[in-house]
């Protein structure tokens, strides 16, 4: 497993960690390249990473946990829980069309259209983005590009309305809420939403290669993550998230159901979950998670028949994507 990884590390110049583990067992933590760049401060198995989009699966637990408490369901429309008025979400919208991309409410951020999200932040100050709130006016007043139900389309917007739902129910910031009842419970002691200009000790900076020369990212993603996005794990802290919820130590079971269950069909063999993907790989359904943003690259997943998982985190655009594969041939047979 060494050697492989070590051969896609030099082939594609990785910068992160790689964490693999086999049943109880962690067999493989290592890190790679430097969290630090100018100052050669190299990645450790332990450092903090921004994971973009990786981020929506505690959306969706934290939801979940709600909806366990009885709080809402998930056939509740979005409406009769804020009382923020947003004119672009139809009154069917329910909080199952929210977790399933299946909504039809406008994007702030439609990656069918944009690939690269630092333009957001050319005209919006990235550091005027502290709150979910504020991203509300990008996409409020659009119209909806489809019937609620109709079918996928991968839609941020989504998540950050979930995020607001989790506020106006639990009364509480949505980063306090999933740091106290999704981080602690979980375990995971270095993980959280930090600002980039409170970054705490051994975080990686995110890198973006420009011109044939690194950049920070600083400009490029706003300041603190949400609901949609942003937050910072270490490799072994989203491996014990991981445990924590197949073990029922965040849901019970019927909701951990819930959230694994194919509820749409993206393409052939690929479906999506509540906040995950469900990958069919060599006829074995895999369970994962994955985000890019400027500067960040990550993918999580779990192998339930074969008893393995595997987090890779970089603080590049790119990377964890060809590790994740690379090591998936050595035992996905």
């Amino acid at each position: 497993m060494d050697a492989k990884i070590r051969e896609i590390v030099e082939k594609e110049g990785f910068s992160g960690s790689v964490v693999v583990k086999q049943g109880e067992e962690v067999v493989y933590s290592k890190g790679f390249g430097y969290r630090n760049f100018s100052e050669k401060l190299p990645n450790q198995k332990d450092t903090k990473f921004g994971i973009a989009s990786g981020s929506k699966l505690f959306t969706a637990a934290a939801i979940a946990q709600l909806v366990e408490q009885e709080k809402f369901a998930y056939d509740t429309p979005v409406h009769q829980l804020l009382e923020l008025c947003l004119p672009c979400i139809d009154e069917r919208v329910t909080i199952h069309h929210l977790l399933t991309h299946t909504s039809g409410i406008p994007d702030y951020f439609d990656e069918s259209v944009m690939d690269d999200f630092s333009e957001l932040w050319e005209e919006r100050p990235m550091y005027k983005m502290e709150k979910l709130e504020d991203f509300v006016p990008m996409f409020s007043d659009k119209k909806k590009m489809f019937e609620p139900g109709e079918k996928f389309h991968y839609n941020n917007a989504g998540f950050i309305v979930l995020g607001l739902v989790v506020e106006a129910v639990a009364n509480k910031p949505f980063t306090e809420y999933v740091t106290e009842n999704i981080f602690n419970a979980a375990g995971m002691q270095d993980s959280g939403y930090f600002r980039l200009d409170q970054l705490p000790e051994n975080t990686a900076l995110g890198y973006i290669e420009k011109d044939g020369s690194l950049k920070s990212n600083v400009y490029a993603v706003p300041v603190i993550g949400g609901a949609d996005g942003g937050a910072y794990v270490t490799g072994p802290d989203m491996i014990g998230f991981w445990g924590a919820l197949l073990n029922g130590k965040l849901l019970g079971e019927d909701q951990v159901e819930r959230l694994l269950t194919k509820h749409v069909k993206v393409k052939d063999g690929l479906s999506h979950g509540y906040g995950l993907w469900l990958d069919d790989v060599n006829k074995k359904t895999v369970y994962h998670v994955m985000g890019y943003d400027p500067g960040v690259s990550f993918h999580s997943c779990v192998y339930p028949e074969d008893q393995w998982m595997v987090t890779v985190c970089s603080n590049h655009s790119s990377g964890a994507f060809k590790v994740i594969k690379g090591v998936e041939e050595l035992f996905v047979k």
